[in-house]
């Protein structure tokens, strides 16, 4: 552990996974596949959704915008994940763990806002399609996706800006892969309450009002769907708003089996809780942003005939 002479904490210890090297090993295989298919992936969307005309709609903007953010979110922690699996002695210093937890909330509370967004334009695009060329003009959904990223990163800016100016002057052991906002607190020499408060009012506005926003939303559309009076007519427009739902679904879900799984008191149970605790965050931080491009894609023709587009185009140009 390195401290200043003033004993004040100039790095971190992350453990990640360090009493279990042989399952580090398998896990770097899996998590670098996984991330180069993040990459590869929302790296397709983003190009597909700028480079075709046909998707230059509200819908694939915040699409392109969420693969943006997927990439960022993850190659905020992931390189120094698989960086940790490799080395015996897992550090970051003091100012690279505060600008991982500032991308970090940033782009966590962006995500929750977009996604607020998207489920405002399947609402537009179902229970007022007349209207929805005038609500959903470029000159609205442009500014809404720009404010999700000024929120998100503001939120972010008041956690960090609370967190760096506490005294960080004992243990420097983080027991995470990364520079997890509440176990660096944890290692806080003073009080937290008022970082904890105001997590908390960032959670309700970050992640009780979007979700309360999309609930309302789909309770709306879901209304609107069961007044058309043909199966085919149902079939367009559950497709049109399936993905969104689908993606909602395993984020707002892995973020509540995460956070309201109920602690266990015994001490070998919750070392047992603890290591899997890290896996699921690994695996949520990983998995969502692979997934995002996947479920987006699997039955939008759309999506399908511009990557087709794309592909033919550059095996023509090849040639």
């Amino acid at each position: 552990m390195e401290v200043a002479n003033q004993s004040i904490v100039v790095e971190f210890v992350l453990l990640g996974l360090s009493d279990q090297p042989r399952l580090e090993k398998t896990f770097f295989v899996l998590i670098l596949l996984m991330y180069l298919v993040i990459l590869l992936g929302n790296g397709v969307l983003i190009l597909v959704t700028v480079s075709d005309s046909h998707l230059h709609t509200p819908m694939y903007f915040f699409l392109g915008n969420l693969s943006f953010l997927d990439i960022c979110y993850t190659t905020s922690s992931i390189p120094l994940v698989l960086d940790g699996f490799l080395t015996p002695r897992k550090t970051i210093s003091f100012s690279g763990c505060a600008v991982q937890v500032f991308l970090s909330f940033a782009m966590g509370a962006t995500e929750c806002v977009l996604l607020g967004m998207m489920a405002f334009d399947r609402y537009v695009a179902i229970c007022n399609p007349l209207r929805y060329p005038v609500v959903m003009s470029k000159a609205a959904y442009v500014p809404m996706a720009a404010s999700s990223w000024v929120a998100g990163g503001a939120n972010s800016l008041v956690q960090i800006s609370l967190a760096v100016q506490l005294p960080f002057c004992g243990d420097n052991i983080i027991n995470h892969f990364t520079c997890e906002i509440l176990a660096v607190l944890k290692l806080a020499c003073a009080d937290i309450s008022i970082n904890v408060i105001s997590m908390g009012v960032a959670n309700v506005i970050f992640l009780g009002v979007p979700v309360l926003f999309i609930f309302v939303s789909y309770i709306c559309i879901l209304t609107t769907i069961l007044r058309i009076p043909s199966a085919e007519g149902w079939r367009k427009a559950f497709s049109t708003c399936s993905a969104h739902l689908t993606v909602v679904v395993i984020f707002y879900g892995t973020i509540l089996f995460m956070y309201a799984k109920p602690k266990s008191k015994d001490p070998l149970e919750a070392d047992k809780q603890d290591v899997s605790d890290k896996l699921i965050s690994l695996f949520y931080g990983v998995l969502i942003p692979m997934l995002n491009p996947i479920i987006y894609s699997l039955r939008n023709k759309d999506v399908k005939a511009a990557v087709r587009s794309l592909v033919s185009q550059k095996c023509f140009t090849q040639r």
